[in-house]
This record gives structure tokens, sequence and C-alpha cells, in this order.
């Protein structure tokens, strides 16, 4: 027992001694003298090794080195949480880690400028709903149930509360947003309509089952097809420059009539080929035409007074061919290597 008493006083000298500045060496200090495995733990243990006639004797002096550590250590917490460094030990008037900033992803970025030049020719922006009924997606469109156009955009069906049946689907083009804006009577009409759109493609480096559009409508009076190759040039020229190439080719879209398909020379390739543009040195970014006189009909507006043109096209493959990307399935893998690339752009 007297061993054990010389060694108090020792550890208590030792306590004197320390300096105790930081929340670390705070930590340490708890953990050696105070924690379950710690030295006051341990005294207390040998009390089953005591004679019985000093057992009191050496539990109060137990207990007093037991309450001398407890304070020190109170008094070094109050000290270390009250002092300039913090539980961290660091010094906190020192600038915080600068955090790493992100960057806009291509397609937005890609989005926003086709936005922006549209909206300089006096385009405004309308968005829909991305769930979409039967009518405003298809038979206003004039495709009507079980035309076989509709195989061209087979899509996903969601069941519908109210009716029980699968007559609500996602979206397959923006048009629909081209509709609920008709169907408003407020004309003359020039709008883009900028969204993501789903259909059951297979994926691959040209294809996805989900992806993005912007789709223009220009309704007035006395709108031509002349007007719609302007615009058009006019756009091609401020996304890709004044020396691209451009060609129209007569088409079928059962909303528009005359429908065409608007080409550029394979910015990837130079014209050469590639697996982007099939080996054809063209590239297909949008499909146009004069707006179908049934579709205004079916909109409410009157085909003898008024035309209009409209045009849609897929920001991927807008985006790809702006930043010679091969592979479209590169947009949503979400590859921090391949966003980088774009910081600042």
């Amino acid at each position: 027992m007297e061993q054990i008493v010389q060694q108090i006083e020792a550890w208590k000298s030792e306590i004197d001694q320390l300096q105790i500045s930081n929340a670390t060496a705070l930590e340490e200090y708890r953990i050696r003298f105070l924690g379950t495995k710690g030295i006051v733990k341990g005294l207390f243990g040998e009390m089953k090794n005591v004679p019985a006639e000093k057992k009191k004797e050496f539990g109060a002096v137990l207990n007093v080195f037991k309450q001398f550590a407890e304070e020190k250590f109170e008094a070094w917490k109050q000290q270390v949480s009250e002092g300039g460094e913090g539980e961290s030990g660091l010094d906190l008037s020192l600038p915080a880690d600068a955090l790493p900033l992100g960057s806009r992803h291509p397609i937005t970025l890609v989005r926003n400028r086709i936005v922006s030049i549209f909206q300089r020719l006096g385009f405004s922006v309308a968005e829909g709903p991305e769930i979409e009924d039967d009518w405003h997606n298809f038979s206003a469109l004039n495709l009507p149930e079980n035309h076989p156009a509709r195989d061209m955009q087979d899509t996903f069906y969601v069941k519908n509360p109210e009716t029980g049946g699968a007559d609500w689907l996602l979206r397959t083009h923006t048009s629909s947003v081209q509709v609920r804006e008709m169907e408003k009577g407020k004309l003359p009409i020039r709008i883009i309509c900028p969204g993501r759109v789903f259909r059951n493609e297979t994926i691959s480096a040209r294809a996805h089952c989900f992806f993005h559009q912007v789709e223009g409508l220009y309704i007035a009076e006395n709108v031509s097809f002349a007007d719609l190759k302007q615009t058009l040039y006019f756009f091609v020229q401020e996304m890709f420059g004044k020396d691209v190439k451009v060609r129209f080719r007569p088409s079928y879209f059962p909303f528009t009539e005359p429908s065409a398909e608007m080409d550029i020379s394979c910015l990837i390739c130079g014209g050469k080929g590639c697996n982007v543009c099939k080996h054809t040195g063209w590239v297909e970014i949008l499909g146009c035409g004069m707006v179908h006189p049934k579709v205004l009909e079916n909109c409410g507006i009157d085909p003898n007074k008024y035309t209009g043109f409209a045009f849609g096209m897929g920001v991927e493959r807008i985006t790809m061919l702006k930043y010679q990307i091969k592979d479209l399935r590169l947009f949503s893998e979400n590859d921090v290597r391949f966003l980088k690339q774009f910081e600042g752009a």
C-alpha cells in the first residue's frame, strides 16, 4: 500500500507539470487517467488486495486523487474550449480550405446556347409536363390511334389512376408543349420548347431511352417555308460557325407538310465518315416543316388564315457535334473525368 501511495504522489506531481493547450492532448490525458482502462480505475481495482483494516484509509487517498485528476481535466477542458485554437487544435483565424467547384453539364451548356440563339430571334421558352396524355402527345399531332407512324415512337406507358388504363405516357417529344400552347389560342405564337423526352430505343453510341430536345414553333399570318429555312440557317451558323455545310432532304412527319430533314457536314470526322455520321459525312441535326393544317384545326386555329413552321432537334446530337464526342452514353454515366473537361466552357 505504501508503494501505491508513493506512486499516486508521483502522478500528482506529473499532472501538476502538464501543459494542456489543445483537444488532442486533453483527450490523451482523459484516456490515460480517467478512462475505463485508465490509472484511476486501475487503482480502485487494487482495493481487493488491501487489508480490511486499511481499506478506509486507502479509499480516502484514492478519492482525493480521483477528485484531483477530474478537477484538472475540467479546468483544462474549459481553457481549451475558450481558447483561440478550438477543439481541433487549429488556428480558426486562418482561411478555410478551398472547396472544389463543379461545372454545368455539357447538355445544359448546349441547351442554354440553343435557347439564347432563338431568343435573339424573338422566340420565348415554353415548358410542359413529362407525363402526357395520348391527345397532346399523339392524336392532336395528326397521329391517331393505330397510325403506323406511332411505331417510330414506341414508348413508356403509365397507368392512369383515374381510368385504370395505360393512356398516359412519358412524352416522346416536346411537340406536346406546342399543342398546349396552340390550344391557348393566343396568336401569333413564336416559342421554343426544351425538355427531356423518352423513347423505347436500344441504347448505343447514337441513341438512348431518354434524351433532350428543343422544338420550335412559329405561327402567324403569311409564314412560309423560306422563313423556316432562313431561321435554321441562322441557327446553324451561330452554333457551328459560318463554314459548316447544310443540306435539306425531303422527309415525312405526320404533323408537318411539306416536311424536311436538315443535315450538316459531320464536324467529328470532317466529312470523311465515322460511326456518328454512319460513314456518310453528313449528320442529321433536326426535322422541320410547315405545320399540317389538320394540326392547326385540332388546336382550334384557322388554317385558312394562319400558317406556321415547326422544327425539333436532339440536344445530345448537337452537343456531340459541337464538342466532337463520339458516344452519347457518356452524357448519362456521370464519369467525373469526362465532365471535368467542360469546366469553364
